[in-house]
C-alpha cells in the first residue's frame, strides 16, 4: 500500500473517531494508529532504500577506487623501474610515470567528487521530500514528527560527511 493511502487511512480513522464532549479531542485506538505508522514506515519511498544503499556502497566504491589507484600506481612504478634501466629513455620514463600518476589521481578525485555529488543530491532530494512530508503532517502525530526529525538529523550528518569528504578531496587536488 502506498504511503499516501496509509496517511488517508489515518485521517479517516481520526475523522471517524468518537469525540470527547465539550472538546475538539477525539478518541482513537492507539494500536490502529501504530499499525498504520508501521505500514507507512515499511512503505517509504524507494529514495530511502536508495539512500541506504548508497550509504552502504560508499565505502565499497571508495575501496575499489583505492585499489584501482594502487594498482595503477604500482604498474606505473614497475614500468618506471624498467625504463630506468635503459639510460637513453630515463627522462622519458620519469615524465610518463609522473603523468600517469597525476592522471590517475585526477581520475580518482573526479570519481570521488562524482560520488559525493550523487550521494549529496540523493540525500538532498530525500531531505526535501521528508521536509515536505513533515510540514504537511506535522500537527498530526508527535511520534511521526520525532521520526522525521531523527531522519533529518541523519541526512544532515550524512550530507556534512559527504561535503567534508568532498572538501578534503578538493584540498588534495589543489595541493597537487
Amino acid at each position: 500500500m502506498k504511503v499516501d493511502e496509509l496517511i488517508k487511512q489515518i485521517e479517516e480513522t481520526i475523522n471517524t473517531a468518537s469525540t470527547m464532549p465539550l472538546t475538539n479531542k477525539v478518541i482513537v485506538d492507539g494500536n490502529v494508529i501504530i499499525e498504520l505508522l508501521n505500514d507507512i514506515e515499511a512503505a517509504l519511498p524507494d529514495e530511502i532504500k536508495q539512500a541506504r544503499w548508497i550509504q552502504s556502497e560508499k565505502q565499497r566504491i571508495l575501496a575499489e577506487a583505492k585499489k584501482e589507484y594502487e594498482l595503477v600506481v604500482g604498474n606505473a612504478k614497475r614500468r618506471a623501474e624498467e625504463l630506468v634501466a635503459k639510460d637513453a629513455i630515463l627522462s622519458s620514463a620519469r615524465s610518463r610515470s609522473e603523468e600517469l600518476l597525476k592522471v590517475t589521481e585526477e581520475n580518482i578525485k573526479k570519481m570521488k567528487m562524482g560520488t559525493y555529488d550523487y550521494v549529496d543530491k540523493v540525500l538532498y532530494d530525500f531531505q526535501e521530500n521528508m521536509a515536505k512530508m513533515n510540514a504537511m503532517y506535522q500537527d498530526m502525530f508527535t511520534n511521526l514528527e520525532e521520526k522525521f526529525e531523527n531522519i533529518e538529523k541523519v541526512l544532515i550528518k550524512n550530507r556534512e560527511e559527504i561535503k567534508d569528504m568532498a572538501y578534503k578531496t578538493q584540498m588534495d587536488k589543489d595541493e597537487n
